[in-house]
């Protein structure tokens, strides 16, 4: 990989597909390698869509600006190419896959990931998912759930985490992971964000929350408010601290005497 920063978003706008309502209205952000990014903000501020269009959901569309990856202009790909690429999108409302289970869920998108024409080896795939679970202090029957099929919330996110930790992406995006979790599941999910940032310490990762509680356990190096679809302040976890304090009252006064 270049010296280049890993993501590089530079005036992104973009809208629902099909729909004249724009959503982001220029945003700018630069993750490098190592680093944690956290952005806050109000309901409809931007937050969740800028993580889908990053990852290329097909239900948004970009209207202007740039997004680099190491370097290299991230948009003309498709979502498949983006995962294959290195990023992963941790879904706040991860969907059930009855009849599929977590075990060859995790065969299919391991055998994506490689070369094509090379074959992902069965017992070579079973030690690594076995090894990545008891990373995360996961019983191994838990691989032969049906994917998210009766899972309880904490259960969902623990699954996004186990895919994050076997695929080992070079860009992770959680899109609200802590959204419905008990201080328990929290903990869990949050130490093995943690577990995989050691691991990779190249990783970037941008958390997407409403909350200073995720933020208690997975320490980020920049804190990021939006609103109305533009990062209106950056600055250090200080700024979560003041968000947990006052809420977003001064944010939205601002926005309704300004537009923006």
């Amino acid at each position: 990989m270049s010296d280049a920063p890993i993501l590089k978003i530079a005036g992104l706008r973009a809208k629902v597909a099909d729909e004249d309502l724009e959503i982001l209205k220029g945003v700018d952000l630069t993750l490098g390698k190592g680093e944690v990014h956290a952005i806050m903000g109000p309901n409809g501020s931007g937050k969740s869509t800028l993580a889908k269009v990053l990852a290329g959901h097909p239900s948004y569309e970009v209207t202007g600006g740039t997004v680099e990856f190491y370097g290299k202009d991230l948009l003309p790909l498709e979502a498949d190419e983006r995962s294959r690429a290195g990023i992963f999108l941790a879904f706040q409302y991860p969907v059930d896959i009855p009849g599929v289970s977590i075990a060859n869920f995790m065969r299919t998108a391991v055998q994506a990931h490689l070369p094509e024409g090379e074959e992902l080896d069965l017992f070579d795939f079973q030690d690594i998912l076995l090894e990545r679970m008891e990373m995360l202090e996961m019983e191994p029957a838990f691989a032969e759930r049906h994917v998210n099929d009766g899972f309880s919330g904490g259960e969902k996110k623990r699954n996004e985490i186990l895919q994050m930790a076997v695929l080992k992406p070079n860009l992770a995006l959680m899109d609200e992971t802590d959204s419905g979790l008990d201080i328990d599941a929290l903990k869990i999910v949050s130490g093995g964000v943690n577990k995989l940032a050691e691991e990779n310490p190249d990783m970037a990762v941008l958390l997407i929350t409403h909350y200073q509680r995720l933020l208690d356990y997975i320490t980020p190096h920049h804190v990021h408010i939006m609103v109305q679809g533009r990062i209106v302040q950056s600055g250090g976890p200080e700024i979560a601290l003041e968000l947990e304090e006052e809420g977003y009252k001064s944010w939205r006064e601002h926005e309704a005497a300004t537009g923006v």
